[in-house]
């Protein structure tokens, strides 16, 4: 991006960003049902996403800075909430056990890449899946080899690396050597300036006792040992940014 047109464009939000030590962002303090996608946020709808007002107005700043260097972003996902997360669950559950396996083998392979409902990231309205639009390709989007090498989503890629930080949207699931946990997601970014914050409270829930009452499908594979090293690894082995 052109220096010039790259500060004009960020400046307010790269101002308001440093504003706040720690991303410690004014907010509210959220329920537990709305942090585990049972509430009803206020949210701003539009353009194929639902996002937090402040969440929405930074990426709208982002999509604008990158749509001025030819590179579109499309929204895959965004707000979740609770049914939507179970609906998921639901339907890969039942899909790897009609095939053969064992609830925990199946709930292993669901949680590659998607959430228990009740501790999606989605569930906060501050996390959107993206990939860049504009390329003709629309199945299978969610692939890491498209957003590298020579895969349709690589500009977009070498763009966000560079600057949506500036924008307070970071990776969540990083590709860093030894990170465990969610498989890794150049889609998925965060809007650290809220959900840093929304983080430490989800973190002082009692997750076990949350999933055991929630009678999800397959539960009953969800021991202690499982959910203290989901709780470890999935909900907090992310980017290290969206931690302080």
């Amino acid at each position: 991006m052109k220096r010039r047109r790259f500060i004009q464009t960020t400046a307010l939000t790269t101002a308001a960003l440093s504003s706040f030590p720690n991303w410690a962002l004014t907010q509210e303090t959220l329920s537990t049902d709305q942090l585990i996608g049972k509430g009803n946020p206020k949210l701003i709808e539009k353009n194929g996403y639902r996002l937090r007002p402040a969440v929405s107005a930074a990426f709208d700043n982002m999509a604008a800075a990158a749509q001025q260097d030819g590179i579109g972003i499309q929204v895959v996902s965004s707000y979740r909430d609770y049914a939507h997360q179970n609906r998921i669950w639901e339907r890969k559950f039942k899909s790897y056990t009609a095939n053969g396996m064992s609830d925990l083998l199946a709930i292993k392979k669901i949680i590659e890449y998607s959430t228990i409902p009740g501790t999606s990231r989605h569930h906060w309205a501050t996390d959107l899946d993206i990939i860049q639009s504009g390329t003709g390709v629309t199945s299978n989007v969610l692939d890491p080899d498209k957003f590298h090498g020579t895969g349709p989503f690589c500009e977009l890629k070498a763009w966000l690396d560079e600057h949506a930080e500036s924008f307070g949207f970071y990776e969540v699931y990083t590709n860093d050597y030894g990170r465990k946990g969610f498989n890794y997601e150049p889609w998925h970014f965060s809007y650290a300036p809220l959900s840093v914050g929304y983080l430490q409270q989800y973190k002082k829930l009692d997750v076990a006792e949350i999933l055991q009452q929630e009678h999800l499908l397959g539960s009953e594979a969800f021991t202690s040992a499982f959910i203290n090293q989901y709780r470890t690894e999935n909900i907090l082995d992310i980017n290290p940014a969206l931690l302080s």
